[in-house]
């Protein structure tokens, strides 16, 4: 792997100007070029008004997850290599230095760090692992096995997550075998689901993540991307199936290309047990532009309405209306959505939508932002529904459950018809600064990308 020593900043969607981004007051600066970095792919990326982008490296192998330690640096969870630490140059706001803190190819996806800042969970497909980490020098020590038994097989992507108020939890989500999963309708399999560890009584040899800890939810295909809100309550953010086609009276309609759609969910509280089905692998949620999809006799529908495939007397959409949970909101079908992180204030959820294959034109391949609002009900201070009795405050997307554009793309490639793992930004990891002036964000292409996003 060949990392740079700098930035190459790009103001032009083509990333071919030499115009200096402006400086951000901050206490990395946003440099308008770093001799070293530059752009090895023929895609061009376009931002949002008031927003820039800017190559920070390339040559990492599937960079898959990004974060920041308590000194200011980064780590990046690269897939088929183990975890890795970069300095930042305070005086330029480039890659000052880089080296491998875990040579680990069976690492894949899941990095986390304790909110003192003192250890490191990371995880392969069975196995999620604790390390002692000391930032000061950036290294680690005391492998722990902190999670074990996980499925070894299906989705690979084993997300793990911690409560910034509750630093004894470890949330760790495990997706489908396959695309549908018959078995997973019974929670107790371990797959299509979220869980929940204490970590504070992890026993010798680890937590068995099948038969012990507690649901986060269930009937959740591959709920990749865990969000923390102003409550340090937890949103997934789904990716749904493929190939589905929808059988009523003996006809059969191909609806994929925009069904099912991508969920937003909320699933809550992670020191509280939730055990409710989100629907898979029965019920899936009609995506924008969906309700076209199906046929002339079927429906009508609307999206983000629950339906199955093969509807019966025994089973059918309202079946799924009755007993499965929406989402609080749908995301274009076959986006795949890699990771989420709110804002400073909690105003926007920022999503990675990693493309696929899974739909001609393709869609994907770009960071989108999901407006919130917080609602206050209540007069005094804590928790409470009410007049006269204690504050509650919710967070929750501003657009309605049923609403097709509740979310605006703020970083996106050109061209996306064209767009594959070779040629196309593969957005996945999102941290922002600690000074919340920027974010970082990986891209798991053949390239192997960091990009910073800045807000004027």
């Amino acid at each position: 792997m060949r990392w740079s020593t700098a930035i190459v900043a790009s103001v032009l969607a083509a990333f071919g100007s030499a115009e200096p981004i402006r400086r951000h007051p901050s206490s990395v600066p946003f440099p308008a070029s770093c001799p070293g970095v530059t752009k090895q792919t023929p895609f061009n990326l376009t931002t949002a008004p008031g927003w820039k982008h800017a190559l920070i490296a390339t040559g990492l192998s599937r960079p898959r997850a990004v974060l920041f330690d308590k000194a200011g640096q980064l780590l990046v969870l690269e897939a088929g290599k183990g975890l890795t630490g970069h300095t930042l140059d305070p005086a330029t706001g480039c890659i000052a230095t880089s080296k491998t803190l875990i040579a680990n190819p069976a690492l894949n996806h899941g990095l986390a760090l304790s909110p003192d800042g003192k250890t490191v969970y990371v995880s392969s497909m069975p196995t999620a692992w604790s390390y002692a980490y000391d930032a000061s020098t950036m290294t680690l020590t005391n492998q722990t096995v902190v999670v074990r038994g996980m499925n070894p097989g299906g989705h690979p992507s084993r997300t793990l997550a911690i409560p910034p108020n509750k630093p004894n939890l470890l949330i760790v989500s495990l997706g489908s075998e396959d695309n549908i999963d018959h078995a997973s309708i019974n929670k107790e399999t371990g797959r299509a689901i979220v869980k929940v560890f204490d970590l504070s009584q992890t026993p010798a040899g680890g937590w068995t993540y099948n038969t012990q800890g507690w649901y986060l939810g269930y009937g959740l295909r591959n709920e990749i991307a865990l969000v923390f809100d102003g409550n340090n309550h937890v949103w997934g953010v789904e990716n749904s199936g493929d190939n589905l086609e929808r059988t009523i009276n003996g006809q059969v309609a191909d609806v994929h290309h925009d069904n099912p759609a991508e969920e937003l969910n909320y699933l809550g509280d992670p020191s509280i047990s939730n055990e409710q089905w989100y629907g898979y692998p029965t019920c899936w949620t009609v995506g924008p532009g969906g309700p076209a999809a199906f046929l002339p006799t079927d429906g009508p529908f609307t999206v983000g309405d629950q339906f199955t495939v093969t509807p019966n007397s025994t089973f059918n959409d309202a079946s799924c209306e009755a007993q499965s949970t929406p989402p609080r909101l749908t995301i274009q079908a076959h986006s795949a959505p890699m990771d989420g992180k709110f804002d400073k204030n909690f105003k926007n959820m920022y999503v990675s939508l990693h493309g696929s294959w899974n739909r001609v034109p393709a869609t994907g391949y770009k960071v989108v932002e999901i407006p919130f609002k917080k609602t206050v009900e209540g007069k005094g201070k804590g928790k409470g529904k009410g007049k006269g009795k204690d504050q509650e405050v919710t967070y929750e997307p501003v657009a309605a459950q049923d609403d097709p554009n509740g979310y605006r793309d703020i970083l996106w490639t050109e061209n996306v018809a064209t767009c594959n793992a070779g040629i196309c930004l593969r957005p996945c990891g999102i941290t922002w600064h600690p000074d919340w002036s920027r974010m970082y964000v990986t891209s798991d292409g053949s390239v192997g990308e960091l990009y910073i996003l800045y807000k004027e």
